[in-house]
């Protein structure tokens, strides 16, 4: 097909990349290591890392795991952390150890952790200590042979007093009381790794950097195997798009508010920004909002990349107005769909176009982009470099230009498949390992790509997937309850949220109550907002539940 898009790329801009170009993610990481050495890497709470010092430490961490915890190459290892200086470490050493990482969420509850745990055979954990207790509640049913906590101490050199006050205002948890017999700390595993030689391991472009999980039809949550391809070629692909748009010679600083542990963060914010030699400042807890705007005083960054909801809070943050700018390239939309009226406000205040990208976590993540400096079209951009956009009907035959379908996609980030689920793999892949992606759009005569709809029922929150079997399926064990059905509701902050109808057994069953059970199983942002109780549900002849007449009565009221 003609890729008609190429015709509106920026000055600059390839139609391709070249993604043999490195032989894995390790390679490319050590190659920019030693262009940058001397140069700021990461910043966590006014402590940073050269890219240096990030060497050093990696090495020691992959040292460690591969001679004493004696992991072997293609063993899992999750790490359970928020954005704190430990993160790139762990990353760093876990693939000179030639293992697959399996990012987690620290919020989760045991129910998650240990299904995930489970589901992807991690041998090793990395987990901050205020999240021990929930690992504590299932490390016997899953198979660990390695538990390596961290305090938010680890790295920083602070006095006591200040890593508490930290704690709490960054992290938002006070350290529960845990007990994980023979667990290690992170500084332990560093003095250990120091004295022990790390032995090169051969990662190729065809071995799993990441075991990235994502909500699924199933109800259950599933890992997207993202080789080290995937994650090379989409790190190349953002550096083609973002790199013209910096000044020649100009530093980068990054600001990295979104987890690391997130898709979007860790390409777009981590291994991009490393490629371009950037500064990453890192915020463990964007939620408090002065003191996230405090710390942008502190730095003349140059990109930065966000939510829409994160965007909006910022612009009605007192003082984020009377920021400097003048350093802000590139502001970077993603993970859910941009407000014109914040992208509007947003360009007002800084300076700057709030550019919208889109992907998601099977594409490593991008797959689309405007171009930096246009203003705001309600587009999700143009394809990037290597990919190929089309619209489909649900046969899988292209449809011509214009008409509406789903969105598909092909290129070099596109993931390799679900981890241990070939049904699953089947139902999203296409001859020619095209994925549907499940959005329903169409693609202009310039070829920029509007989305629509989604045919999935899934639900958005903040740029987080919550998928609405899962949801359900922890409100049905209620014993009050007799039927529920979960659907997005659109909502100013979060742009959607759950909402639930329910037809109650126990007539007494109160909004409350559902919501409280929903928290001991569900993080946060799955937790449903709204009840809505009803004496039946729309239903198919055959007894499906109608979601989408439920999500069309949201919209009447």
């Amino acid at each position: 097909m003609e890729k008609i898009w190429l015709k509106h790329y920026p000055p600059g801009v390839p139609a391709e990349i070249n993604p043999s170009e490195h032989r894995s993610l390790l390679h490319l990481l050590e190659r920019t290591i030693e262009r940058h050495r001397d140069r700021p890497c990461f910043s966590c709470m006014d402590r940073t890392l050269t890219y240096g010092d990030l060497d050093v430490l990696g090495a020691r961490f992959g040292a460690y795991l591969q001679r004493v915890a004696r992991l072997r190459p293609g063993d899992r290892i999750a790490i359970m952390l928020p954005n704190v200086l430990q993160y790139p470490v762990a990353i760093l050493g876990a693939f000179r150890a030639g293992l697959t990482i399996v990012n987690t969420n620290p919020m989760y509850t045991p129910r998650e952790l240990k299904h995930q745990l489970a589901d992807s055979g991690a041998r090793a954990i990395v987990i901050l200590e205020n999240f021990a207790h929930t690992l504590q509640q299932v490390v016997d049913d899953v198979g660990l042979d390695t538990v390596i906590v961290t305090s938010v101490g680890d790295l920083l050199g602070f006095p006591k007093s200040v890593l508490v006050d930290f704690a709490l205002r960054h992290v938002r948890k006070q350290v529960p009381e845990w007990s994980l017999p023979g667990a290690v700390s992170f500084t332990d595993a560093l003095s250990k790794g120091r004295f022990e030689n790390l032995e090169s391991v051969a990662l190729g472009p065809d071995d799993v950097a990441f075991l990235q999980y994502t909500g699924g039809t199933t109800g259950v949550s599933k890992g997207a195997v993202l080789t080290h391809r995937n994650i090379v070629a989409n790190v190349l692909q953002a550096e083609a798009w973002m790199k013209p748009a910096m000044k020649p010679g100009e530093s980068v600083v990054a600001i990295t508010a979104l987890p690391l542990y997130h898709i979007f963060a860790l390409t777009a914010n981590s291994f991009a920004m490393l490629q371009l030699g950037a500064h990453d400042v890192m915020i463990p807890n964007p939620r408090d909002f002065p003191g996230f705007v405090r710390e942008l005083a502190k730095h003349r960054f140059t990109f930065f990349a966000g939510v829409n909801t994160l965007f909006n809070a910022l612009l009605h943050t007192p003082g984020f107005d009377r920021l400097d700018f003048g350093s802000l390239r590139i502001s970077l939309g993603g993970g859910m769909a941009v407000q014109r009226a914040v992208a509007e406000q947003w360009k007002r205040v800084t300076g700057n176009v709030l550019t919208q990208a889109w992907g998601l976590t099977e594409t490593s993540p991008a797959a689309c982009i405007n171009r930096p400096g246009d203003d705001f079209n309600g587009s999700i951009g143009l394809p990037i470099s290597s990919t190929v956009v089309t619209i489909r009907d649900d046969d899988g035959t292209v449809l011509p230009q214009g008409q509406s379908g789903e969105i598909c996609v092909e290129g070099p980030q596109v993931m390799r498949g679900y981890w241990n689920r070939v049904d699953e793999t089947e139902k999203v892949m296409l001859p020619g390992h095209v994925l549907r992606t499940g959005d329903i759009g169409y693609m202009d005569p310039r070829g920029f790509v509007f989305i629509e709809d989604r045919k999935k029922d899934m639900i958005l929150v903040s740029g987080f997937n919550v998928y609405p079997n899962e949801v359900e399926g922890v409100v049905a064990t209620h014993p009050g309850v007799l039927e529920v059905a979960a659907v997005a509701q659109p909502d100013e902050r979060a742009g959607e949220v759950v909402a639930l109808f329910v037809v109650r057994k126990d007539p007494a069953l109160s909004e409350e109550q559902l919501i409280e059970h929903c928290r001991a199983s569900l993080t946060g942002y799955k937790v449903p907002k709204r009840v809505y109780f009803r004496d039946e549900l729309p239903k198919t002849n055959v007894g499906k539940i109608l979601r989408r007449e439920l999500k069309d009565q949201l919209k009447a009221s």
